[in-house]
């Protein structure tokens, strides 16, 4: 089965990586894998996969390139230059950028793409570490319906909800309205958790009967527990939320439009990183929470 379906070469194997590329491999791809942490690539090798020493001798044989890396600077630190992804894959090559980076960057990865005939997707996705694990994730794409058709099958393997959103940087743009809405969720959920603490309330009992209303959201089924336990292990960092949100206020402005709430929790989740809890999960927001109402957080 796998020599019948596309050869895969996956860069970037960090919390949402590792899974998504293992679920390929399950899937019965062949995945060559490239990051910079050994371990990494020890990790996908005894998953079934090949650990390739350079992006170059990862991606010279691939018919589908996927990349999921932090932000920006590393998408085009691995996309250009002499030892980067378009000076070495094939012309006809597929490059799937699932990373969360701004929507210009990905408009002009596919253009530079384009001279090299390599076709391009933007393909960020929502669903933290869960979902990558559980291969549940959202997948919003941007880019030639051709391409989406060709890639549905990965992403079918990666995901359940999969949407071609538009063209080139559109998946971008829908990824950075997914990241204001769930920090503005989150927030509110923080500072739902302190009142009602703060009121005597049994909180087990209030967070389960609010997920059963209107007040539910797919946010406080994920991150109840770590409200509850004050447990904040990152499926998804206060640093990489940081960047989203400088992506979506940036965004909005270039567009024209007012985002208060947004700016606002955009301010509380930086400040948070000033505190030096950034590396922890984004919902240690309660950890701001509590600090603005004359708590110290657990350590």
């Amino acid at each position: 089965m796998s020599n019948t379906l596309p050869k895969i070469a996956w860069i970037g194997l960090g919390i949402m990586g590792s899974p998504m590329a293992e679920n390929l491999i399950k899937a019965g791809y062949q995945v060559t894998g490239f990051t910079l942490e050994q371990a990494k690539l020890d990790r996908l090798a005894a998953a079934g996969g090949a650990a390739a020493g350079s992006i170059a001798e990862a991606v010279k044989d691939a018919d589908v390139v996927i990349t999921m890396v932090p932000a920006s600077p590393q998408v085009e630190a691995i996309a250009y230059g002499d030892e980067g992804i378009l000076a070495h894959a094939r012309p006809g090559t597929l490059l799937i950028d699932m990373s969360s980076i701004t929507p210009q960057t990905s408009v002009d990865l596919a253009e530079n793409a384009a001279d090299k005939g390599i076709r391009v997707l933007d393909a960020p996705v929502s669903g933290g570490e869960a979902g990558a694990v559980e291969a549940v994730l959202s997948i919003m794409v941007g880019g030639e319906r051709a391409d989406f058709d060709e890639a549905k099958p990965i992403f079918d393997a990666l995901g359940k909800t999969i949407v071609l959103c538009g063209p080139h940087g559109s998946g971008q743009t829908v990824k950075a309205a997914n990241q204001l809405i769930v920090a503005v969720n989150i927030q509110a959920c923080a500072e739902a958790v302190v009142f009602l603490e703060k009121s005597g309330v049994d909180l087990t009992a209030a967070l389960d009967v609010l997920n059963g209303g209107l007040a539910g959201s797919t946010v406080l089924t994920r991150k109840k527990d770590n409200f509850l336990k004050r447990e904040f292990a990152p499926g998804f960092r206060i640093d990489l939320h940081h960047k989203d949100m400088g992506i979506v206020t940036d965004a909005a402005r270039n567009v024209g439009a007012a985002l208060p709430v947004g700016a606002v929790v955009a301010q509380l989740v930086a400040s948070l990183r000033t505190q030096g809890d950034g590396g922890l999960d984004h919902s240690a927001l309660l950890r701001g929470v509590e600090r603005l109402s004359g708590e110290t957080p657990a350590a």
